[in-house]
């Protein structure tokens, strides 16, 4: 019969085995699961995110076409390019934290089902107000995008993070700028209706195809569902860096959406006479800045936010009287385009990272960014249109003028 001094040493082995194991399931359970199919899922991710993100200023460029159909002037619609913000503005607010608590897979899936009817509903639309109110749910339920950024920083390894963030913010950038090229083409070809019609077949497919793949999640947190709204406020206060990245955001892309979204009026208009196709294809410009992207992650990864973020800022003052010379000088207008591209997507990976990792709540820090970006961008977009009616083209790079001094001016003083 063995002792009882031999058999210990095992029991005890045996049981530190057992410990070691029942630890290492529930780290398992508790760690976020490595991203599946490496990059292809970032692919998968990035393509989603450009359809997705495309919704949001798909009636920019039809706006001429819209206008003819409802018998008005284009100048008297611009405001439902700014609604399509405001609208994607209080999605992100209401469902964008919500990837702090729920599982996204259906959530993403849920999404994308009720942004495709929202679109059909806008290709059915019998006026202006319906079509506003259409756009507006339609953009307020495509947040797709910023579910998924968290996701793919979360699980990113931390020497290049802001990489993994800016191959998905390319695609966000994409789609943004693809939006004015195939929508204009498309709605001359086909009418502006089947345009929306086309974009929510597409945001279904993509938009479900991602859910399917996206990892199983198991969330924790305390408080309901909507409880990460309250919990802004107090990220806004507890970190300078995520109030900072907020406004001077809010700014960048107050002065791209300005002068973005009122383009197609200039390019339409008495001074160079363009269809609404041919205006579409401008967007070709921008969509070649996409490539600053990964070069802008790399930047962020190598020398730090603060600096890309200046960098960009000078960009984008460069390019503003750029553009007022472009209201006469075609090639002045080029120009103009790549380089407020560029200086929007460097300043956007490089906000974005550190909106993502300077809290403990990734998925309610992003909605604070993102919800600022687009606040200032909708507020831009909306004065754009009557600077544009009273003084012209360079009432709209005033406008955007203003938008960079305040988002720099008012993030100077340390809080």
């Amino acid at each position: 019969m063995p002792s009882v001094t031999s058999t210990r040493p095992a029991q005890q082995v045996r049981v530190h085995r057992a410990l070691h194991r029942a630890v290492r399931r529930a780290d398992d359970r508790q760690s976020p699961a490595p991203v599946r199919s490496g990059g292809l899922f970032l692919l998968l991710i990035a393509v989603c995110t450009a359809v997705t993100a495309a919704n949001i200023y798909l009636a920019a460029p039809l706006l001429p076409l819209i206008a003819h159909d409802f018998g008005t002037v284009p100048s008297a619609v611009t405001w439902i390019a700014s609604v399509a913000q405001f609208g994607y503005a209080a999605g992100l607010l209401f469902f964008a934290p919500l990837g702090d608590r729920v599982n996204r897979r259906p959530l993403v899936a849920a999404l994308s089902v009720a942004t495709a009817v929202a679109l059909i509903g806008a290709a059915v639309s019998p006026g202006t107000a319906a079509l506003a109110a259409a756009v507006f749910a339609a953009a307020a339920a495509t947040v797709v995008p910023q579910l998924l950024v968290p996701l793919v920083a979360e699980r990113a390894p931390a020497e290049r993070r802001a990489r993994h963030v800016a191959a998905v913010i390319a695609g966000l950038f994409t789609g943004i700028v693809a939006a004015r090229v195939v929508g204009g083409l498309a709605g001359q070809a086909f009418g502006w209706r089947w345009v929306f019609a086309g974009s929510a077949v597409l945001t279904l497919a993509l938009g479900l195809a991602t859910a399917l793949v996206l990892p199983a999640e198991r969330r924790a947190r305390e408080g309901g569902l909507f409880a990460g709204i309250a919990e802004i406020p107090g990220l806004l206060r507890r970190s300078p860096e995520l109030w900072r990245a907020c406004l001077r955001q809010a700014g960048m892309f107050g002065a791209w959406s300005a002068l973005w979204t009122s383009l197609t009026l200039l390019l339409t208009g008495p001074s160079y006479g363009l269809s609404t196709a041919t205006a579409g294809l401008f967007g070709l410009f921008g969509l070649t800045s996409t490539a600053v992207a990964p070069v802008a992650g790399g930047l962020v990864d190598r020398f730090g936010a603060a600096r890309v973020v200046g960098g960009a800022y000078l960009l984008a003052a460069v390019s503003v009287p750029l553009f007022w010379l472009g209201g006469h000088v075609l090639v002045a207008l080029f120009a103009a385009a790549v380089t407020i591209h560029a200086a929007l997507v460097a300043s956007h990976v490089a906000n974005q990272t550190l909106a993502l990792t300077t809290t403990a709540s990734p998925a309610a820090a992003n909605t604070a960014y993102v919800v600022s970006g687009f606040a200032g961008g909708a507020l831009a977009s909306a004065a754009a249109g009557p600077a544009f009616g009273h003084w012209g083209w360079p009432g709209v790079c005033a406008v955007a003028g203003v938008w960079l001094v305040l988002g720099w001016g008012a993030t100077m003083r340390r809080r």
